[in-house]
């Protein structure tokens, strides 16, 4: 019994949608990682001769207004996007989750410490402390990275924080102290364990936040610097050529929306799989994906 339950959490897991999802971020992941291998050009070699040249099949893509290959700048463009948005979140994880763990178990000023600075910066639009991060560090990949990742903090710590409001009054808590466990074993043996899934569901969300808001630093000239490829870059340099190679900003503003939805929809089958409230939508198996009727 206890295995066909599991089996029915998982098939109502793998929706449609889902499995689509997870079908794009594979390709797309794919694409990046092994893009020394898949890309036929240099993406920052430059042939004047062949500048604005459109789709072919010497150039899938066509060419920007320097010649060079827009097929293999969009591959190596998506693993410097997709590895600052990971590089975001995960300045936000190893210092929010701390700061959120300590800041719901032991409460005090730590946690009005902690929810008072949280509001401060999540008052402000997130685009703008971005701005002035980066005018104060100078402008580069890195720094963008780092401010973001800044800026991520506070919603990670008050959503660990709250996670951990609801763990620290249950019953192995309790059973935890009782047996002589110390507060560091509680909190990172015991109750974060608890708290990573939900985490994981919205971390796979930021990430998609972390996408959008690193194109758009990129966008305005804030983040990578030429000849760097990246989507948000390549959008702004595209933009302009519009109406005379439209694929120049299509192709990368596509793979950010394509890759931003992908990310949400997972995201979203995620937490349907670990909150039992959302647990009943239909998955593959009441949808007949064998041709047969689920039992």
């Amino acid at each position: 019994m206890r295995v066909k339950g599991k089996q029915q959490r998982v098939g109502r897991f793998f929706t449609p949608s889902v499995v689509i999802s997870l079908a794009v971020l594979a390709v797309i992941l794919i694409g990046v990682l092994f893009a020394g291998v898949l890309a036929p050009y240099d993406p920052n070699y430059g042939d004047l001769s062949s500048a604005m040249q459109g789709p072919s099949a010497a150039h899938l893509l066509g060419t920007d207004q320097t010649g060079r290959d827009l097929f293999s700048r969009m591959l190596y463009g998506g693993g410097t996007t997709l590895l600052g948005a990971l590089g975001v979140v995960a300045f936000a994880v190893a210092l929010g989750v701390p700061l959120g763990l300590f800041s719901g178990y032991y409460g005090g000023w730590v946690d009005t410490l902690v929810l008072r600075v949280s509001d401060i910066v999540i008052s402000f639009p997130s685009l703008l402390l971005a701005f002035v991060f980066v005018a104060a560090f100078g402008r580069g990949f890195g720094n963008t990275v780092v401010a973001l990742g800044i800026l991520y903090i506070p919603m990670t710590a008050k959503l660990t924080r709250s996670l951990v409001l609801m763990e620290r009054g249950k019953t192995y808590v309790e059973a935890a102290r009782a047996v002589g466990c110390s507060d560091t074993h509680i909190l990172f043996l015991e109750i974060f364990p608890n708290c990573a899934s939900t985490l994981t569901a919205q971390l796979t969300l930021d990430f998609g936040y972390a996408i959008l808001d690193l194109a758009a630093m990129s966008f305005i000239g804030l983040g990578v610097q030429p000849p760097t490829s990246d989507w948000g870059a390549m959008l702004e340099e595209g933009q302009v050529m519009l109406f005379t190679q439209p694929l120049l900003a299509l192709a990368p503003g596509i793979a950010i929306a394509v890759t931003v939805i992908a990310l949400n929809i997972f995201s979203d089958g995620v937490q349907r799989y670990i909150d039992p409230s959302q647990r009943q939508l239909p998955g593959f198996g009441k949808r007949g994906k064998w041709g047969k009727k689920a039992d």
